[in-house]
């Protein structure tokens, strides 16, 4: 699949997200559970989320090995932490992205197409990054993903 990668200036969105810290082996099998989490905080927290889209945010380490992960809803509004359930945002930032219209387990090539139009660009990334899911279309359940890359500020 091609991507087309562009630049785009973000504005920061409020977010509930449960963050944990694992490696990228462990995480297929850990991200639902903390979704799971702040869908059943937002469910007993009415108003808080209208029509947010799941997302996940991602603080990758130097060695790649461990990664900082915040998976969670976009929401109207910061609140009190209740749980691990916590306020959070997706950044204002200047970012790389695409669209991942493939499957789900495919999105590393979207990841990969950002990279590689960075490296070609001569762009620095900060090593932040973030998804966030479209809605399924309800006919076949397909979702489109937006990929995003906290492009550095220029000459870090």
């Amino acid at each position: 699949m091609a991507y087309e990668v562009t630049i785009e200036r973000t504005a920061e969105c409020p977010t509930a997200v449960v963050k944990a810290s694992t490696t990228w082996r462990d995480f297929p099998a850990l991200w639902p559970k903390l979704l799971d989490e702040v869908w059943a905080f937002l469910g007993a927290t009415p108003g808080l989320r209208t029509d947010g889209h799941n997302v996940m945010l991602y603080r990758r380490d130097i060695r790649e090995v461990e990664v900082a992960v915040e998976v969670g809803v976009q929401v109207t509004e910061s609140f009190l932490a209740t749980g691990r359930v916590v306020p959070s945002t997706l950044p204002a930032a200047e970012a790389a992205t695409t669209v991942h219209t493939g499957t789900p387990q495919e999105i590393g090539a979207a990841h990969s197409a950002v990279l590689a139009w960075s490296s070609a660009q001569r762009r620095k990334l900060t090593g932040v990054s973030w998804e966030i899911y479209g809605d399924p279309d309800p006919q076949t359940g397909h979702f489109d993903v937006a990929v995003y890359w906290q492009l550095a500020l220029a000459g870090r």
